[in-house]
């Protein structure tokens, strides 16, 4: 192992895909255990490594020198040995996070802003925010003088919040480390958290119209940063964001949604294959898992227990990355499905002209009129959507995805 990620809990990682993007063909994951971090640290024979929580702190005393960076920040997320074997420590989530803020154009020049959180990742926020001008940083912990049950009371005029904490991260999707609700002023929101796409955090800032991004901008701006440390590299800010755009379109899942019967399984099927990416019908999930036909429920159990069925399976195969997802017409019937289809996922609408949808298997279609149903269905299915795609035939249709998407079908010659 020459070149890697040091951490404690390593699944949810994109960095052995990301390095490669730069050029690092072996990048390892490496979890520890916390009491095996000085046996590692002191024995382990690396070339570089980054390192993530929780111990970017942890391995500040095994390092002979740290950057200028580094020691502001109280952290360190890569590490290079020198030639006579001593270890430098840098930050690159410094310059990673300021790479973001640039991408995210949310202003925070004169602003109060929230950092949640007081590890390694909130001291690299602290120093951008500090070099651009912010009129306030607040930290806000768990046991700190500002903490989340009383940062509301002493700070309602907030402007942006950071989270620099874990929470919400896969696999604990769909958690919130903070409820925005109380700050009026709010103008942005930024997540260091990359996986999934879109927190919980992000999601109900975006529903108040609010400007948001995800950490993924600053995962990809740190990884060139770092392999510049460790290969001598130069990287413009147009190689960072064609690997952002290359990881982020290769890890979000395509979803699609619409009326029964407008192609969903059929296309996403052959888009799978097409792209070579997993394919998932939610409604054939909830068959397997179940061991019982859709029709077999409605009939026997109802609607509602399908429904709450429907949202169990569509929150677990949504959750994943990187896949092909075919819903049921009436996914969109329950509010709370929107934040699990829309957080890692494209959600694509395919349209298809009434008088072709096919009911035929379909209990909802069989007992009340398309008309109805597409009256209720088709306003949430475009305000759902981030794309709206009518339904040409399959090939057209898979074709338009893909060029959506700037993907290439796998097998196809690299020009």
């Amino acid at each position: 192992m020459e070149y890697g990620l040091l951490g404690k809990t390593l699944a949810h990682s994109y960095s052995p895909e990301l390095h490669k993007l730069f050029g690092c063909p072996e990048y390892s994951l490496i979890e520890v255990a916390p009491e095996n971090l000085p046996s590692f640290m002191q024995s382990a024979d690396f070339k570089g490594i980054n390192v993530t929580v929780p111990y970017k702190k942890e391995v500040i005393p095994y390092l002979s020198e740290l950057s200028p960076e580094a020691a502001e920040a109280g952290g360190v997320n890569c590490i290079v040995r020198r030639p006579d074997g001593s270890l430098f420590g840098d930050n690159t989530d410094t310059k990673g996070f300021d790479a973001l803020i640039s991408f995210s154009k949310i202003d925070v020049k004169n602003k109060k802003v929230l950092v949640l959180g007081s590890g390694g990742a909130a001291g690299a926020v602290h120093t951008v925010l500090k070099r651009r001008g912010v009129r306030a940083a607040v930290t806000v912990s768990r046991n700190g003088d500002v903490n989340y049950s009383n940062v509301a009371t002493l700070h309602p005029d907030a402007d942006v919040i950071v989270n620099a904490t874990p929470v919400g991260m896969y696999p604990g999707n769909g958690v919130s480390p903070i409820d925005i609700a109380p700050f009026a002023r709010l103008s942005g929101v930024i997540d260091l958290i990359y996986n999934p796409d879109k927190t919980a955090l992000v999601l109900s800032a975006e529903k108040r119209g609010i400007k948001t991004v995800g950490g993924l901008y600053m995962l990809v701006a740190q990884a060139a940063f770092a392999e510049e440390l460790f290969f001598g590299k130069n990287f413009a800010e147009k190689d960072i964001f064609k690997a952002y755009t290359r990881l982020r379109n290769s890890k979000r899942n395509i979803v699609l949604i619409g009326m029964p019967g407008s192609g969903k399984s059929v296309i996403g099927k052959r888009l799978a294959a097409a792209l070579r990416r997993p394919f998932e019908d939610i409604d054939r999930v909830i068959e397997a898992e179940t061991g019982r036909t859709i029709p077999d429920i409605f009939a026997n159990e109802g609607e509602e227990v399908f429904r709450a069925l429907e949202t169990e399976y569509t929150a677990k195969v949504c959750r994943g990355s990187g896949k092909v997802i075919a819903t049921g017409g009436g996914v969109v019937t329950r509010e709370e499905n929107r934040d699990l289809l829309k957080e890692n996922s494209v959600v694509i609408y395919l349209i298809r002209d009434t008088a072709s949808l096919a009911v035929k298997g379909r209990p909802v279609s069989q007992s009340v009129p398309l008309e109805t149903l597409a009256a209720q269905r088709i306003p949430i299915y475009k305000k759902w959507s981030d794309v709206k795609l009518l339904n040409s035939g399959i090939s057209p249709t898979v074709g338009q995805i893909i060029r959506f998407m700037r993907l290439k079908p796998e097998g196809r010659n690299k020009k």
